[in-house]
């Protein structure tokens, strides 16, 4: 197992935790990531553009001119898709993005992002803290003392509200709780922090994990 150290919130070391191998030391599988963060964003696309096929474009009941006599080309309808204003050939419609990834590949990719966040020395560990009251300026001060100013995510154990207010107007910092730890958002930050309660939470199914 490796070992990290623990701060506090002023930047004082405050002991050691374990990074288990299951979630910290495991062979990184970059497919696998690749694979899960695709599904991720798939799922989180609307599906929502749509167009209108030249059945439901309004009007072009009547034949616009007689077929012959006019020197005008042939048109039966105003919703012909080559008429201005008219319907669309094989546009958007609305639908789902998403497809399914078994539950065992998104763990593993999950294990594979944060061992190479492990791998690059960019976990860190925090003493479990709140703030009495959200305060922008006391939460940046936090990160000020760890010496850290790139994009963080911060993993809490549960919902605290005053510490998600006092986070959320920086724009380097992205709270989540243990049990949403996802891929996407651990690739997506240069450093993983902890607070020592939401990793033990991470690492409590270990042993039944690692049997699976």
């Amino acid at each position: 197992m490796k070992e990290v150290k623990v701060y506090d919130i002023e930047g004082n070391e405050k002991g050691a935790a374990q990074l288990h191998d299951y979630y910290f030391a495991c062979e990184v599988n970059i497919p696998v990531m690749h694979l899960v963060v695709r599904h991720q964003l798939a799922a989180a696309r609307a599906g929502t553009a749509s167009t209108k096929t030249r059945s439901m474009v309004r009007g072009g009941g009547r034949k616009p001119w007689r077929q012959k006599g006019t020197g005008r080309a042939r048109a039966g309808s105003t919703r012909s898709p080559i008429w201005k204003g008219g319907g669309t050939v094989h546009g958007p419609q609305p639908r789902d993005f998403d497809f399914k990834v078994n539950r065992k590949v998104r763990k593993l990719a999950l294990r594979s992002a944060l061992s190479a966040r492990a791998e690059e020395n960019q976990v860190m560990v925090l003493e479990d803290f709140t703030l009495s009251e959200p305060r922008t300026k006391l939460a940046a001060s936090i990160f000020e003392a760890l010496g850290v100013d790139d994009y963080v995510l911060l993993v809490l154990a549960e919902e605290d509200e005053n510490l998600v207010k006092s986070m959320r107007n920086l724009p380097f910092v992205h709270v989540i709780l243990a049990h949403q730890l996802n891929t996407y958002d651990v690739l997506s930050s240069d450093r993983v922090i902890f607070t020592r309660s939401a990793l033990e939470q991470l690492q409590e199914g270990v042993q039944n994990a690692g049997s699976a």
